[in-house]
Order: C-alpha cells, then sequence, then structure tokens
C-alpha cells in the first residue's frame, strides 16, 4: 500500500445489500475534494441503488467538501440512485444545518439505519 493510499480520503468502498458504502477518514477540504469526487463518479458508474458515505472518521468539511456532495447528490439522482450520509460528527453535521442543507440531504445516526 502506498503512502498516498493510507492517507487517501477513501478508507473503503464495499458492497452492502443494495447498496455501494464508502468510508471516509480525515478532513474534507479543497486539497481532497477532488479526490472524493472521482471516487463517488467511478461507484455511480455501477448504478448502485444507494450509495451510502459513512463520514464518521471525518470531523471536519469545508465549503468544497459540501459542494461535491451536494454534486454528488445531484449525480446521484441522474444516476437513480439515493445518496445517504452517516456518521457525521458535531462539527460536520453544523455545516449542513448552517447552509440548511440537512433538509436536503439523507441524514442518518448510523449505517445500519441508512442501510435499511
Amino acid at each position: 500500500m502506498s503512502e498516498a493510499d493510507k492517507t487517501g480520503v477513501v478508507k473503503n468502498i464495499r458492497n452492502e445489500q443494495n447498496a455501494v458504502v464508502l468510508e471516509l477518514r480525515g478532513d474534507i477540504d479543497m486539497s481532497r475534494s477532488s479526490e472524493l469526487r472521482e471516487q463517488i463518479l467511478d461507484v455511480l458508474q455501477q448504478k448502485p441503488a444507494a450509495l451510502v458515505i459513512n463520514m464518521t472518521d471525518v470531523a471536519f468539511m469545508d465549503s468544497s467538501g459540501l459542494a461535491t456532495l451536494v454534486e454528488a447528490m445531484q449525480l446521484s439522482q441522474r444516476h437513480g440512485s439515493s445518496l445517504r450520509l452517516t456518521g457525521l460528527a458535531t462539527r460536520v453535521r453544523s455545516v449542513f444545518e448552517i447552509s440548511r442543507l440537512d433538509t436536503i440531504f439523507e441524514i442518518y445516526e448510523s449505517e445500519s439505519e441508512a442501510l435499511s
């Protein structure tokens, strides 16, 4: 495993039920948003019924990360998939609340809830 693999924004990608789960890690900021966007595009090409983004290991997200997730939601709708977020830390969740995007995204407390 290369050093880049150890520090990439995507920790793991796995299939669960009718969904693909993307486990993220670290801060999602301008320097990592393009990597996240590429990973999401790759997953959506598979046309999963749902894309669950597990953000349990994400402590911080800036506006570029938020913009990437908004774009991901639009792309998932075009691909006929639902986009579900889970594991948002208080600091990350507040970014969604301040921007009022918490009313637009499907946000779940746990991955198991997002998968059901």
